[in-house]
């Protein structure tokens, strides 16, 4: 077997290491993936695949014959040499990322041996220097995973970039890896270890400091009078700031940036370095959810005994992870202020059902509509883009809606006969407040303005 087509091994297949077996076995390798979990290996062997994740399936399905499940460390050793370590590493009550099942793997490694230990899981920069110091005899090097929930097996076969960090005495494992992915075009960057670990959490931290940043400038356009979505495009414009992650919303969740942002925080913290920036997007992020609560209040006033339908519960579309996701908090707030509390999703219901038990779960949106007295839209699903509003106005009590992702037409709403509120975006009623606001700020002494 040629380099190119080595045996690759794959240490937990959660989604990262699922994706990474899938896309792996795409290219022609044979893969072995271990998981310590005896259900989950069993499931996957069969081709019971729990996890939701656009044309993953279809990739196991395909290559069913190059990939083997198994809950033997000693057959991963057996059959490949670059190990992709691919565990979950969760935040710990402080924030710090939970290092337990990357420890776990290295403790089962044997002391001295020819294979290659890739991580891919994410965690915080010098934890490559710890493990090399607990097996100097061990080859070691970092590949971070990029790959976004609803687009993983796009974005693992074509990359826009791959870090591989790797020190000296390791720049034959780091060869190999890059041999791997050279066939995917993506830009190769190599570096050290250190840097590597560092690029993911800094790449993530600064993609949520962007959700963040814009969701502050749609609550000053609510109140000024100005469209969040016509200042996000004219951002977007200038090449030095880009269209990416600039749609206002109510927050960012999910398994990544939530977890990684805390992380890097915490590991500034940890040497005496306070990250004041990343502390206020966490803020930012934390009252963007609960801000929705407040636009309801605006309309219907006091919550108690209000029947909410939320539509969409997962954390983004195209996948029923449920990490973060904004429907947990603004559930909890909205039974919290006493109102009654109905949800669908179409894929995440399920999973929502084990963490939402006192939210009922419709089978439908239009379901979840009959006699709502307001809706939000928290996922933003093709679905809803295509639902009958019309008829959805008919059904309800009071066809009220907020829009939390800026997904939907509000002249197509208003059209369907819906009071409709955005993120950002302004009614004419507001409008005029906003301008009063901004009169009163005009007419302020310039040393007493804030």
């Amino acid at each position: 077997m040629s380099e190119q087509l080595q045996p690759v091994g794959v240490i937990g297949v959660g989604w990262v290491g699922l994706v990474t077996a899938a896309c792996f076995a795409e290219l022609g390798h044979r893969v072995i993936a271990r998981d310590i979990v005896p259900e989950k290996v069993e499931a996957l062997s069969r081709g019971e695949v729990a996890i939701h994740e656009p044309g993953l399936e279809d990739l196991l399905r395909r290559n069913a014959e190059r990939i083997t499940f198994t809950t033997e460390m000693s057959e991963l050793l057996e059959g490949a040499r670059l190990l992709f370590v691919c565990v979950d590493t969760p935040p710990t009550y402080s924030g710090d990322a939970d290092l337990s099942r990357v420890r776990a793997v290295v403790e089962e490694m044997p002391s001295e041996s020819e294979h290659v230990l890739v991580m891919k899981s994410t965690v915080p920069a010098g934890t490559g220097d710890s493990i090399r110091r607990d097996m100097p005899e061990r080859s070691y090097v970092s590949c971070p995973e990029f790959l976004k929930e609803g687009t993983a097996v796009e974005d693992f076969m074509h990359p826009d970039r791959v870090v591989i960090g790797a020190d000296p005495g390791d720049e034959g494992a780091a060869d190999a890896v890059e041999e791997l992915y050279k066939p995917l075009g993506g830009e190769i960057l190599r570096t050290d270890v250190s840097s590597a670990e560092m690029i993911k959490l800094a790449s993530n931290a600064f993609l949520a400091t962007k959700i963040s940043f814009i969701n502050e400038i749609a609550n000053v356009c609510e109140e000024v009078g100005a469209d969040v979505g016509q200042v996000a495009k004219g951002m977007g414009l200038d090449e030095r700031i880009g269209s990416s992650f600039l749609r206002a919303g109510i927050g960012y969740g999910g398994s990544c940036f939530p977890k990684d942002v805390s992380a890097l925080k915490m590991l500034a913290g940890n040497t005496g370095y306070h990250f004041q920036l990343l502390t206020a997007v966490i803020e930012v992020n934390e009252l963007q959810k609960r801000r929705v609560v407040n636009k309801l209040e605006k309309h219907l006033g006091s919550l108690i005994g209000k029947r909410i339908a939320l539509l969409g519960l997962a954390f983004k579309p195209d996948t029923d992870d449920m990490r973060e996701a904004s429907s947990l908090v603004l559930s909890a707030r909205l039974q919290g202020e006493g109102a009654e509390v109905v949800a669908y999703d179409p894929v995440a219901s399920e999973r929502a059902a084990d963490l939402l038990a006192s939210v009922e779960m419709a089978s439908s949106a239009m379901e979840a509509l009959d006699g709502a007295d307001a809706v939000v839209l928290v996922t933003e699903w093709r679905e809803f883009a295509e639902l009958d509003w019309a008829a959805a106005a008919a059904r309800m009590a009071r066809p009220l809606l907020v829009d939390g992702r800026n997904f939907l037409d509000p002249k197509v709403l208003t059209g369907a006969g819906f009071e409709y509120e955005g993120i950002g975006r302004q009614s004419a009623g507001d409008r005029r407040i906003s301008a009063s606001s901004v009169a009163r700020v005009q007419s302020t002494p310039h040393s007493l303005r804030p």
